[in-house]
């Protein structure tokens, strides 16, 4: 038994381990190098496009309940992420190079994968298979599946955010602190007074937009807005949003600036950062003229521009049932952001489960039963639930799973008793039911 996996993405190279590891042989197909999509630059596997964080890596932060559940359960994408991570604060960051390579390394090395490039147009006609091709995919390969399944798809645009020198920052108009002083002090942040910051906040409502057909701004997923979406719904959205300053001291003031653009680190040097939350789709010239009004940037070297990009993912709760099985067609499984599943994490656990119940199912093993109570569960049950009727894409958060029952004073005090619950019933889940690789599978 082969089993093809479409797409070497984060929840394709994951879906792809996880039947190796429990000796299911695979043959990945990949369209890079042969054919890229827009948004990607290298030809390795898990290429990261929109951002090097995996954000949140706290207890008390449901997408850190889910990397913590993914760790317990053998992931691949999160062994690379550990291995390569930046400092980033409370955060999980990457040098998105180092992991895009080890993670095809791994995938490459294993006895179990073989890897064909190429682009795949069309789905086979017997056997299982999963998709996990992602919000790129390609337009034959997507027009194939929309006349398949005889549903609607709903599309939308990400947008990556640009990246900047760090060399080219002007530390004298900057500082480096993590919010309320949370672990290291590893993000720059770029104060803003209130004329400087009035003057970028009128500069972005009219800049100039590079052309994407068929963008709407009703149609933009709220986690990932572009930033002069953002600045176009009132003068105070972006004090809230991604330039909130609350947390931050300015050590030239004693005080709170009126607004901070927070940079990150994007590679282990710390030669380049990211403009944290500036997704955008505006023309490159307008992109340079108008941050470069963020006084520690007026001289900054952009060293890569926002792109926008296009996402498409299916009506989940309509077509897919808990496993991310086609309930018309169980041999057809499906896993990543195409199932409305929205982060890098919530792809990792989308093709966790489906790789690993996939191999159950064809080793003979009972189905799988991760309950709403671990993060994991809940994402699957989320994308799953018919009583959803206007469904759009979900980062992973603690109102996806059953509360506690009992009055917890407290919101962070709440999410870590839902955190420790969870992993409590995923260690229970795992002590009665054969979750990962049995002894004599391979592992490398």
């Amino acid at each position: 038994m082969t089993v093809p996996v479409i797409g070497a993405g984060l929840a394709g190279c994951e879906a792809a381990w996880q039947l190796a590891e429990r000796g299911i042989d695979v043959v990945l197909r990949e369209m890079k190098p042969e054919r890229r999509s827009p948004a990607h630059r290298s030809d390795d596997f898990a290429e990261l496009v929109c951002s090097n964080s995996l954000r949140g890596d706290r207890l008390e932060n449901a997408v850190g309940l889910l990397k913590e559940e993914l760790r317990r359960l053998g992931s691949l994408i999160l062994s690379c992420a550990d291995a390569t991570r930046v400092e980033a604060g409370g955060a999980l960051a990457v040098d998105r190079e180092r992991f895009s390579a080890l993670v095809t390394e791994r995938i490459r090395r294993h006895p179990r994968i073989t890897v064909i490039p190429g682009e795949v147009t069309s789905l086979p006609e017997t056997g299982d298979v999963v998709i996990a091709t992602g919000p790129l995919t390609s337009d034959a390969l997507a027009e194939h599946i929309r006349q398949r399944l005889g549903s609607e798809y709903l599309s939308f645009y990400d947008a990556a955010a640009p990246l900047v020198a760090a060399e080219s920052i002007d530390m004298d108009r900057a500082f480096f602190a993590s919010r309320y002083d949370r672990g290291t002090p590893d993000y720059i942040n770029c104060p803003m007074e209130r004329e400087e910051y009035d003057a970028f906040q009128a500069a972005l409502e009219t800049a100039e937009e590079a052309p994407v057909h068929g963008f709407e701004d009703a149609r933009v997923f709220e986690g990932c807005m572009p930033v002069e979406v953002m600045a176009r719904r009132g003068p105070d959205t972006l004090r809230y949003g991604p330039l909130k300053p609350v947390g931050l001291t300015d050590p030239r003031t004693g005080r709170t600036p009126w607004a901070v653009v927070q940079l990150r680190r994007d590679n282990r040097e710390g030669s380049i950062y990211n403009l944290v939350g500036f997704q955008t789709h505006l023309t490159f010239p307008e992109q340079k003229r108008v941050f470069s009004m963020i006084p520690a940037l007026r001289n900054a070297e952009f060293l890569r521009y926002g792109v926008m990009h296009r996402n498409t993912y299916l009506d989940s709760p309509r077509l897919l049932d808990r496993y991310y099985r086609l309930r018309s067609d169980s041999r057809l499984v499906f896993a990543g952001q195409m199932t409305g599943v929205e982060g890098y994490v919530e792809s990792t656990a989308s093709g966790w489960l489906a790789g690993a119940e996939l191999a159950r199912r064809l080793r003979g093993q009972p189905p799988l039963d991760l309950p709403r109570e671990t993060a994991v569960g809940a994402l699957a049950f989320y994308i799953s639930d018919p009583s959803v009727t206007v469904f759009q894409p979900m980062n992973v958060n603690f109102g996806l799973i059953p509360p506690l029952g009992v009055r917890v004073r407290g919101k962070q005090n709440k999410n870590h008793a839902l955190a420790q619950r969870a992993l409590a019933c995923l260690d229970e889940v795992r002590q009665r039911a054969d979750i990962l690789p049995n002894e004599g599978d391979i592992e490398i």
